[in-house]
């Protein structure tokens, strides 16, 4: 049983005993205060629930005391015994008194189960807590035990802890002399491995030295002969590059005169046909159209060489007015 389980069979006792003992107390009152009255003189009829209630009282003192005491495994001797028994007796007198002046065996019997159930209730747990006292003794026992063998186990823990850091200090003592001494030679060899080295690294910058003052003057002199090349491949590329611009310069202007005059002759062509005879289609009428345009014909001289009517040729002459068909006008007319 643990420490848990212990608390919870604690409360449980405490809880069930103190239920029966309020219902027992509840009980008593209603019972022995009509016989209380009935032997009470009538002035005083109104006393008759006291004596219930002190002898109940005494049972409830007893109770919390026996519970105390209990929990602090102490013992209170014979007095609270007899304390104990005599207000259960006096509680079993006082309840079946009435019945048995009557001489009513059922009733007796009856009265009989509340005082009763609290005189074993109080002896049973009574008995209960010291148990429950004896236990929880004993597991704090067990517990302190286990904490004194784990304090103990701790101990030589740390003791042996101790003892394997000291052996551990002094061999580490030991390592760090013959660490020392190695490093100490360890030393004296990297020293003399690094004036050797000094010594073969100042002749090797001296080897190097002339070597890149060799290499500086080699690729200095084939910088400067590629910043000649260079130099030249620009100045032929250049030249190259002017004649090519000459040469397309003198293509596009030989083109744009070969078209211009193309334009021109073709623009004479149609102007020279001289006033159509019928209307013309109306491609070729564009045609014409826009030669007269650029020839600087009237309106009506345009519609006299196409065939068309004079609105609709000034229709066509406004769109030509438009900076945007410049080069439909173009089109049409080397069509």
């Amino acid at each position: 049983m643990n420490s848990v389980q212990t608390r919870s069979a604690e409360r449980a006792l405490s809880g069930g005993t103190w239920l029966i003992v309020c219902g027992a107390m509840l009980y008593s009152i209603l019972t022995v205060t009509p016989l209380m009255a009935d032997h009470t003189a009538p002035e005083w009829a109104w006393t008759a629930p006291i004596l219930p209630l002190v002898v109940d009282a005494a049972v409830v003192i007893v109770v919390k005391l026996d519970d105390v005491l209990a929990r602090l495994g102490g013992h209170g001797g014979r007095w609270p015994i007899a304390l104990r028994w005599m207000t259960g007796l006096m509680t079993w007198a006082l309840n079946v008194g009435d019945s048995a002046l009557n001489k009513d065996l059922v009733g007796v019997a009856v009265h009989s189960v509340a005082p009763l159930l609290l005189i074993v209730t109080a002896e049973t747990s009574l008995a209960y807590r010291r148990a429950l006292a004896a236990v929880v003794a004993a597991l704090k026992a067990e517990h302190q035990a286990e904490r004194e063998r784990a304090e103990q186990a701790a101990l030589e823990r740390a003791e042996r802890r101790r003892q394997e850091a000291q052996e551990e200090r002094e061999h580490a003592a030991a390592l760090a002399r013959e660490q020392r001494e190695h490093e100490a030679t360890l030393a004296r060899e990297q020293a003399e491995r690094e004036d050797r080295r000094a010594r073969e690294e100042r002749e090797e910058r001296e080897r190097a030295a002339a070597a890149e003052r060799e290499i500086r003057e080699r690729r200095e002199r084939e910088r400067e002969h590629r910043e000649h090349e260079r130099e030249r491949l620009e100045r032929e590329a250049r030249e190259r590059a002017a004649t090519d611009q000459r040469e397309r310069a003198a293509a596009a202007e030989h083109e744009r005169r070969e078209r211009t005059e193309r334009l021109t002759r073709e623009r004479t062509a149609l102007l020279e046909r001289g006033p159509a005879q019928a209307k013309l289609p109306e491609d070729e009428a564009r045609r014409i159209v826009a030669a007269a345009y650029e020839a600087a014909l009237s309106v009506r001289q345009a519609a006299e060489l196409c065939g068309w009517s004079v609105g609709w040729v000034s229709t066509r002459y406004a769109e030509l007015r438009d900076p945007s068909h410049t080069g439909a006008a173009l089109a049409i007319a080397s069509q």
